[in-house]
């Protein structure tokens, strides 16, 4: 049995991964190209005037979605009554967060000093409840590994919203169209899983069962919340002391990377973080999952986000047209940024799927001072300043996240440089080269095709001569895989 057990684990987590990527690949491909044409039909103050309002609505949802849904990910024996209590927690806490909302947006509309942010949040409030109904769905997902799921709900629910926020554009909605997009894309979402998902909420509460759950998730709620509300002070900051359109420049520029980060991220950790919660009792196996996640991680981000940044000035004209250009700097600034960010996330998951949520929660006390020091010295200088530090941030805010890997997994920093140095190092060469060819076409379009196929050649190439670890087990993995689909099936 226990040699049965592993082979299964592996299984069951290369299948997620997959459908996870597929899921990611799909929806954002969508989403992308739906993000293309609502940015070419509204105005950057329309995505502006969204960015405003997304502070609150975003930091919301993070009380209704993130410690009730991880602490029943976490917990090996998640019953049906443990699913039930944290469903009614979640939902009471959407209801409550809306009336606070609700009642203060017109102190929120004259803090901005937008006529009619008041009616836009109400109305956009409107989103909480529906997603802490959504948040139960996915823990539940993910708790039994059931990722195909997340592949169907969330492509139909980018299609219907694409198809929605597009229509409402072309006959001038204006932010109306964005905040529909929204709407339509997590109740899509939600009724997809209710139809696909073996789960519902029953007339079941239990105090006793709430007590430890809510034990463990209030530290990763609470660390959580406190990333996202520092995350968001930016834009409430920008947005209050400079125009929406500085606001929509910063957030676009922005975008690019993130659409990379979050959904490698995502894919990634949303499979591994059941996983690692299952082997939670097992050090050894944990740190080397941990490896492996670093090493594929900036073995795949790195030449993405380099090579973007090396290119910025070609994406944008070529997506967004010429009225977007005022992004180019802050999506390279932020890009070379994110290339070290998104490292460290895979600590902060592995220290929750050990159940020391508790370090999680101190490093936000380590971190969030640094973040306020470095943003008032950004808006004291300008929004390109703000990209400058916040980039730095993010180099800083991984840096402590690493350190705690020596601790508690025995994963050092010098083990860990040495998974992730080498592949960064190619990238870093390969953005170089790929910004300084003296390639000038009057077709943009194929201009840019040519400079991500010669980046891709020469990052393939330089990982592939210095055997960097990453790339051979990659390299082994598609050869294995092709192996196994050439070999004739069983009977």
């Amino acid at each position: 049995m226990a040699q049965t057990g592993k082979p299964s684990r592996r299984k069951a987590a290369v299948s997620g991964f997959i459908w996870m990527f597929s899921e990611r690949l799909a929806t954002q491909l969508v989403s992308f190209v739906v993000s293309v044409v609502l940015a070419r039909l509204l105005s950057p103050s329309d995505y502006g005037i969204i960015a405003m309002v997304l502070v609150f609505i975003t930091l919301a949802n993070t009380f209704v979605t993130s410690g009730f849904a991880t602490a029943l990910i976490q917990k090996k024996d998640a019953d049906e009554t443990d699913f039930s209590t944290m469903f009614y927690c979640s939902l009471v806490c959407s209801f409550v967060l809306y009336g606070i909302i609700f009642a203060a947006a017109p102190a929120i509309e004259a803090f901005y000093d937008q006529p009619s942010l008041c009616l836009v949040l109400r109305v956009f409030a409107l989103r909480i409840p529906i997603s802490a109904f959504g948040a139960i769905q996915h823990a539940y997902v993910s708790r039994h590994l059931l990722f195909k799921r997340f592949f169907w709900s969330s492509l139909f629910g980018t299609l219907v919203s694409g198809v929605v926020g597009v229509a409402m554009a072309m006959q001038g909605f204006g932010v109306w169209a964005l905040i529909a997009q929204y709407f339509a894309d997590t109740i899509v979402d939600a009724l997809v899983l209710l139809f696909t998902v073996p789960w519902r909420p029953r007339l079941l509460f239990s105090w006793a069962a709430a007590k430890p759950l809510m034990s463990y998730g209030w530290k990763v709620l609470a660390a959580d919340l406190s990333g996202t509300f520092f995350g968001q002070l930016r834009s409430l900051i920008v947005g209050k002391f400079y125009t929406p359109a500085d606001l929509a420049f910063y957030n676009k520029g922005q975008q690019l990377p993130q659409l990379i980060t979050t959904n490698l991220s995502t894919a990634v950790m949303g499979v591994l973080f059941p996983i690692m919660s299952n082997e939670s009792s097992n050090t050894d196996s944990v740190r080397q999952i941990c490896r492996r996640c670093m090493q594929v991680m900036s073995y795949l981000t790195a030449p993405l986000l380099l090579g973007m940044a090396a290119t910025a000035t070609d994406i944008v004209v070529l997506l967004f047209t010429d009225k977007w250009l005022e992004c180019v700097p802050y999506l390279q600034v932020l890009s070379m940024g994110f290339t070290i960010g998104v490292l460290g996330v895979i600590p902060l998951q592995a220290l929750k799927a050990i159940g020391r949520s508790d370090v999680v929660l101190q490093l936000e006390f380590i971190k969030k001072p640094v973040y306020v020091l470095l943003l008032v010295v950004g808006v004291y200088k300008g929004t390109m300043a703000i990209a400058v530090t916040m980039a730095l941030y993010e180099l800083y805010g991984t840096i402590v996240n690493i350190f705690q890997m020596k601790r508690y997994l025995n994963y050092g920093i010098k083990t860990q440089l040495r998974d992730i140095v080498p592949s960064i190092a190619c990238a870093s060469a390969m953005g170089v080269a790929v910004y300084l060819v003296p390639l000038s076409l009057n077709n943009l379009l194929l201009g840019l095709m040519l400079k991500v196929l010669l980046g891709i050649a020469l990052y393939v190439g330089l990982t592939a001569l210095f055997g960097i670890e990453p790339y051979k087990y990659l390299r082994d993995a598609v050869v294995q895989k092709l192996a196994n689909r050439g070999e004739p099936s069983a009977g």
